[in-house]
């Protein structure tokens, strides 16, 4: 056998837990009983409460278990809004109990043109939403409410909707600035995901954040989306600095985990390490490879792409 050959086969079975090493596994994608990596990651990565079904099982409270058992230090779940109000408080306070930190929730309307317009029935749906969320904000503590502003109407000049645009979050920031939610808008790629949604660049989200001009008011910068739409993505992080209140993660093509497709998370990492970024960075992506093997793999991907 080639020696670089053998290096890399006997690697792979390497674990190196407590020193941020690979997670031992067996040929089936296994998790030995006894074995846990513990060594924590440097940045908040985030999977989400259904990223690890095949190893925890579904239960949540199961999988934070299993998340924080792997060295993550946060978790998230976009649909907590939805989960019964008992549900919701057990896993913010095992959560709590784990030490991860929790990121945001979503607070999506429904339908799909509702941020663009001026009418009363929009204002309303957007105005209850929001207070749903105060209500999760109350019973988990998590401070980051995610909000998708929907898609375009051709039958108004975007800069009109833009206008509405800045109003209704203006709207929505009175409501919960008093209590500290912060409202990160997520600008999403209209190529693959999303075709006909209003927002889609970081600059644009950025003129809108400067334009409602209040502390919640911020912005997502989701890689993957923003690798479709504009690359250039460390330049624009810069840009937009001031204004992210959340990143999201993905590589693209295929919308999976880091080293699977053509964005340099590494060196990415590295400058959001280098920049202090504290915040979570959620995992909203799928698996490149199926099964317990493919969840192993999302592991040890963030374990190769982690600043040291």
């Amino acid at each position: 056998m080639k020696r670089r050959n053998f290096i890399k086969k006997t690697a792979k079975g390497v674990a190196l837990a407590g020193l941020g090493g690979f997670v031992t596994q067996s040929a089936s994608g296994e998790i030995p009983s006894n074995v846990s990596n513990k060594a924590k990651f440097t940045l908040k990565y985030a999977p989400t409460l259904g990223m690890f079904n095949e190893h925890a099982g579904k239960d949540p409270i199961d999988n934070l278990k299993f998340i924080a058992d792997q060295g993550f230090r946060a978790a998230y779940d976009l649909g907590l809004i939805g989960r019964p109000s008992a549900e919701q408080e057990k896993i913010a306070n095992e959560a709590n109990r784990l030490g991860l930190e929790l990121g945001q929730f979503s607070l999506k309307t429904a339908g799909g043109v509702h941020f663009v317009l001026n009418d009363p029935e929009s204002k309303l749906l957007i105005r209850e939403k929001m207070l749903a969320g105060l209500e999760v904000q109350k019973r988990t503590g998590i401070n980051k409410g995610l909000i998708v502003l929907g898609n375009c109407d051709p039958k108004l000049h975007s800069e009109y909707q833009t206008a509405n645009v800045i109003e209704n979050l203006r709207m929505c920031c009175d409501i919960v600035g008093p209590y500290g939610l912060e409202l990160v808008m997520e600008p999403l790629n209209t190529f693959i995901n999303h075709p006909g949604v209003f927002l889609t660049r970081t600059t644009q989200a950025k003129v809108i954040c400067v334009a409602v001009n209040h502390p919640c008011c911020k912005m997502v910068n989701d890689l993957y989306h923003q690798q479709v739409t504009e690359g250039n993505l460390i330049a624009n992080l810069e840009m937009c600095w001031d204004y992210i209140g959340s990143i999201h993660i993905g590589d693209n093509p295929g919308r999976n985990e880091p080293t699977t497709g053509e964005i340099n998370f590494k060196t990415i990492f590295n400058f959001l390490h280098q920049r202090k970024y504290n915040e979570v960075i959620s995992c909203e992506h799928g698996k490149s490879k199926p099964g317990k093997e493919g969840e192993m793999a999302i592991i040890n991907a963030y374990r190769e792409v982690d600043p040291a």
